[in-house]
């Protein structure tokens, strides 16, 4: 009685330019037809790969089912805690906490997300080493690798506060403002109008057209675009001098 049991045939494979030179001459060597026969035990897991069960078969081992990688190429693992940790195909995470109200993204590039449970969402630029925050109402803060930081308001208002703690604040309509770390304030307007506030109570007003300075006392010391210079005393005295810096008029002398 002969056995039912028969190996997968060879044409199964895919046929090379060698193959059919190479079985004319096997015939020949018992060498060659052994190693057809070990090329032939080769052939069996090939076959298996396209094998699909009836519905009658048994369903294959839940092993397979493990390593058999999903259609999308997600993986999701369910960590101790509840939380659940996503990995896609790309490289990049995902981590839900078990109550849903933290996430945070790690991207294939570097960079990070995260929504936080008090509603923030932190974004952080791994090539530029800078890291934008959201707030609930609005508020957006950046920080800065050089530790500048930036503030942005929903009502267009922006203020940046530099390394050596300068605060500067731009307003929508065009205005800046800037306190230095000395306490001196400088205000410039959109028309380019500049003003700078000293701690000592002077006052300085630079202008397309001159330049000006304004005492405690009540002098006041303008110098014009021209070069003209002109002085101004609390007791009503003038002086003024051309652009050379001659004395053209002293009305005190």
């Amino acid at each position: 009685m002969k056995s039912s049991l028969r190996r997968p045939s060879v044409p199964c494979l895919p046929s090379s330019p060698s193959s059919s030179s190479s079985s004319s001459s096997s015939s020949s060597s018992p060498g060659r037809r052994a190693d057809e026969k070990n090329q032939d035990l080769d052939v069996s897991p090939v076959q298996d790969q396209h094998w699909e069960p009836d519905s009658a078969g048994d369903p294959e081992p839940d092993s397979a089912e493990e390593v058999r990688p999903p259609p999308d190429g997600k993986v999701e693992t369910l960590l101790a805690g509840g939380q659940r940790l996503l990995v896609f195909s790309n490289g990049t995470q995902k981590e839900v906490s078990a109550d849903g109200r933290t996430l945070k993204v790690t991207f294939f590039n570097g960079d990070t997300k995260e929504l936080t449970a008090d509603r923030r969402e932190i974004y952080f630029y791994a090539e530029a080493q800078t890291t934008h925050i959201t707030f609930p109402d609005g508020v957006e803060v950046l920080h800065f690798p050089n530790n500048q930081t930036e503030k942005h308001f929903p009502d267009g208002r922006k203020e940046i506060v530099f390394p050596d703690q300068t605060v500067k604040n731009l307003f929508p309509g065009g205005r800046e403002e800037s306190v230095l770390p000395d306490g001196t304030v400088i205000q410039v307007s959109p028309d380019g109008t500049k003003e700078i506030l000293f701690i000592t109570g002077q006052k300085e007003v630079h202008t397309a057209g001159y330049k000006r300075r304004e005492y405690p006392d009540g002098t006041v010391k303008t110098v014009y675009a021209d070069g003209r210079q002109e002085t101004r005393y609390p007791n009503g005295r003038l002086r003024v001098k051309d652009r050379a810096g001659t004395v053209v008029l002293d009305s005190g002398a």
